[in-house]
């Protein structure tokens, strides 16, 4: 969709989109904004009708769900554990990542040249939208349904109750390191799957050493996989549990 956020009145429109979400809005007010670039609207009203204001909510809503998730997955990870684990699973990428998923892409309202410019796919603006319907489903449900959301909707960034992910590209490249050898380099190789879904395969090549591939709903956690992968295959610290 793209043009003035006025077209974005059709029950029908809210019910293809409730569908994807899992959710069905009270206040559909509050889903139009979170749809809604600030390019569709006049400068004038774009704090009170964009995405904006939800973005900066639901950023924070994001944060502390996960956070709790993760409190709850994770025992005995100490509190570095527990930054690295949740800072890999709200990053933007990943929001960016749920966002295509949900085929929110084809539902955000933009202006006409942002449009044109392909703003619909940008991983900025996914990114964005992600954080906005989650501050909208807190206004509109409260914790507990945001939470629900979250849960269901990033389940494949909350399984690495190690922090794994995190922090496997820095071990790789420290280890590197110390044996005197270049940082490991991560390419591209391959991808995959549907626009809103796509699946990156990530190698990475160090040295005197065989290559390694992996894949990913994202580059960067497509190469943090493969870093991981490399870990293991080297017996190198806990990655060769």
């Amino acid at each position: 969709m793209s043009g003035s956020s006025s077209n974005i009145g059709d029950d029908a429109d809210y019910s293809e989109i409730e569908k994807r979400l899992n959710y069905v809005f009270s206040d559909k007010a509050l889903l139009r904004r979170a749809l809604t670039h600030s390019s569709a609207i006049s400068p004038g009203r774009r704090i009170a009708e964009s995405y904006q204001r939800l973005e900066f909510l639901g950023d924070r809503v994001l944060g502390l769900v996960v956070a709790d998730l993760f409190f709850q997955q994770a025992p005995t990870a100490n509190e570095g554990d527990l930054s690295r684990m949740l800072n890999s699973a709200v990053r933007k990428e990943s929001c960016a990542a749920v966002a295509r998923n949900l085929k929110l892409g084809e539902s955000v309202f933009l202006g006409t040249s942002e449009a044109r410019s392909g703003g619909a796919g940008k991983e900025a603006i996914l990114a964005d939208v992600c954080e906005a319907i989650i501050g909208a489903i807190y206004r509109d449900g409260g914790l507990d349904s945001a939470y629900a959301f979250i849960q269901t909707s990033f389940v494949q960034f909350l399984s690495d109750t190690d922090g794994v992910r995190a922090d496997a590209k820095t071990t790789l490249q420290e280890w590197a390191q110390g044996r005197g050898l270049a940082p490991p380099r991560y390419t591209e190789i391959g991808r995959s799957g549907p626009d809103h879904a796509p699946v990156f395969c990530m190698e990475v090549s160090i040295q005197g050493f065989e290559k390694a591939s992996a894949k990913g709903p994202t580059k960067k956690i497509a190469e943090h996989q493969v870093a991981e992968l490399f870990l293991r295959r080297e017996g190198i610290e806990k990655w060769g549990k």
